[in-house]
This record gives structure tokens, C-alpha cells and sequence, in this order.
């Protein structure tokens, strides 16, 4: 059985990764959202126009949380 008790690990922030190893990683999670089919963007709560225009942004545009 798995434990999902929180731990300190767990609760800290989340560090970003910065230079080139962080916009690799965020064109990959823009592909692999692209990829999802309906459903599972169902699940996320997101609609297929939402994903799109995500998916489609330029590698440089990073999330506002990074700057």
C-alpha cells in the first residue's frame, strides 16, 4: 500500500530549472499536451483550444512564474 502522508520534501516550493535544460523541458510538456486526446484533457480541465494555444507558444515564452 502506498503512504501518502506529506513530509517536508513534499511541501517546499518547487524549484524551476533555468537555462537550457528548463526550455527543453517545457517543449516537451507542450508536446506531450498537444499529444493528449480529448478525454484526457477533459480530465485536466482544459478544452482542446486551450491545449492548442499552449502547445503553440514559443519556447521562450515561459510562464509568468518564472521571471
Amino acid at each position: 500500500m502506498t503512504d501518502f502522508t506529506c513530509t517536508t520534501a513534499h511541501t517546499r516550493p518547487a524549484h524551476r530549472k533555468t537555462g537550457l535544460m528548463g526550455y527543453v523541458d517545457l517543449y516537451r510538456q507542450r508536446r506531450a499536451l498537444a499529444a493528449l486526446d480529448d478525454s484526457r484533457l477533459a480530465d485536466i480541465g482544459l478544452s482542446r483550444l486551450e491545449a492548442d494555444a499552449e502547445a503553440s507558444r514559443p519556447v521562450w515564452d515561459a510562464p509568468a512564474y518564472w521571471k
